[in-house]
């Protein structure tokens, strides 16, 4: 079973991917019972006629027992400007969340999608003491495919023509896009822009949600597919290479602090944490990217 804490648009576009593609059972839980009620038989109606599970939604977190993965994204309050916004608010949230879990579902593979991300995965791992590589956030793959995306407008290829697009970092305004890495059309990047265009693109990753929200309240179908991806590697053990944030014990010269790191993902969680080159403009970001988060968990 899938447990999914909070009913919004994005766990509910979750929640449709999972039932729609009959990956398995879904538990939706909500504060309010209704909403989780009701999303459940609106989704329901997308299970395929040859599926053999089912959604349903509960205020009752005791539901969760036997949950094999569950996926937090949950929320105190919409944040405007700034990811962090509502720290301290949300951090109070995930601890409270966190004890549940760890009340019901202790052997559980715990995904958090929640902002600010990487404190959040932080204070889960530490108020459970759950293995730090089965508690970890999905954002850093969809800043990845957000990269992507405004590669292949600037160049005017298809994605597909995109090739090592990677952001590592903080889920937040120190995100690093790592150019050394990507090819388009077999070229190298660092070959085709210019010190300025980089900064130009990386401006673009870190804002996009900014812009993105001028047209619409907020993000929910790229973070869904995003949390799908490694969902479905987990469900049917397919190995599964992605960036997501995960609690450091000395990798990347980091500690005791959680942020985007490219790792592969498996049934039992992150099998490993992967140690790619990074040149050394991009490994002084990372680093500055860390202290921000560590400055952060700090502050709390």
């Amino acid at each position: 079973m899938i447990s999914i804490i909070g009913s919004g648009r994005v766990g509910t576009s979750i929640a449709f991917l999972c039932v729609s593609n009959a990956l398995d059972d879904i538990l939706l839980v909500n504060r309010d019972e209704g909403k989780a009620i009701g999303e459940s038989l609106d989704v329901s109606n997308a299970i395929p006629s040859t599926s053999k599970f089912s959604i349903t939604g509960t205020s009752d977190y005791s539901k969760i027992i036997g949950s094999d993965i569950v996926v937090i994204t949950a929320s105190m309050g919409v944040y405007l400007n700034d990811r962090t916004e509502n720290m301290v608010s949300q951090t109070t949230m995930i601890k409270e969340i966190a004890q549940k879990i760890k009340q019901y579902c202790p052997t559980a593979i715990v995904l958090l999608i929640s902002n600010p991300l990487d404190i959040l995965t932080y204070f889960f791992q530490k108020e459970t003491s759950f293995s730090r590589f089965k508690v970890f956030g999905i954002a850093s793959s969809l800043d990845t495919s957000r990269f992507r995306y405004l590669l292949s407008e600037k160049f005017s290829v298809p994605q597909s023509s995109v090739d090592g697009a990677l952001v590592l970092g903080e889920h937040g305004d120190s995100m690093v896009p790592i150019f050394s890495r990507v090819k388009i059309g077999g070229k190298s990047l660092t070959s085709l822009l210019n010190d300025d265009e980089q900064a130009s693109i990386t401006n673009a990753v870190r804002n996009y949600w900014k812009d993105l929200r001028h047209y619409k309240s907020r993000s929910q179908f790229g973070i869904a597919k995003n949390a799908f991806d490694v969902i479905d590697s987990i469900v049917n053990n397919r190995e599964f290479s992605v960036p997501v944030s995960v609690v450091l014990q000395g990798e990347y010269g980091e500690n005791d602090v959680a942020m985007g790191v490219p790792v592969l993902i498996n049934s039992s969680g992150i099998s490993k944490i992967l140690d790619i080159v990074l040149d050394d403009s991009e490994s002084l970001l990372l680093q500055k990217s860390s202290q921000r988060i560590h400055d952060q968990i700090n502050s709390i």
